[in-house]
């Protein structure tokens, strides 16, 4: 079975929660954003691939996620804002770094592919700075 994944802001749970949850992917167009990030990669692998890259922090240390609304068929989690933050005030070349590091750690899921892995978080940061503009906070919708 495979699972979607929607990433968008909310400036906070209780509006997260209220996110059109019976709508397919194809309805749900965009957030308070504008755009929210449709994506096959596991907001867990999201957080890892961002703080072990960029912040350096181990695998084993990257903070959980926090559940806001789990119904049999859908979730929503909030990520933690350090996700997203570290990714505005840096250049490609810290990207392209980050990008490197991530394809070469072990006993991880994810994108293995460097170039793949630079793309996915030059969309983070934009994603990033939409949600810093908008003063919001992290979220990813979850459905099969």
């Amino acid at each position: 079975m495979a699972v979607t994944y929607k990433y968008f802001g909310a400036p906070d749970g209780a509006t997260a929660a209220r996110v059109p949850l019976s709508m397919r992917p194809e309805e749900l167009g965009g957030d308070e954003l504008g755009q929210g990030m449709f994506t096959r990669i596991k907001p867990e692998t999201m957080a890892a691939m961002v703080l072990t890259g960029i912040e350096g922090i181990p695998l084993h240390r990257v903070p959980p996620l926090e559940l806001v609304v789990l119904h049999p068929d859908y979730a929503v989690v909030k990520l933690p804002t350090t996700v997203v933050d570290p990714l505005r005030g840096i250049g490609d070349e810290t990207v392209g770094a980050a990008a490197f590091i991530w394809s070469t750690v072990p006993d991880r899921s994810g994108p293995n592919d460097a170039f793949g892995v630079y793309r996915l978080l030059n969309e983070w940061q934009d994603f990033s700075r939409r949600l810093h503009e908008a003063g919001h906070q992290p979220y990813c919708l979850v459905w099969p």
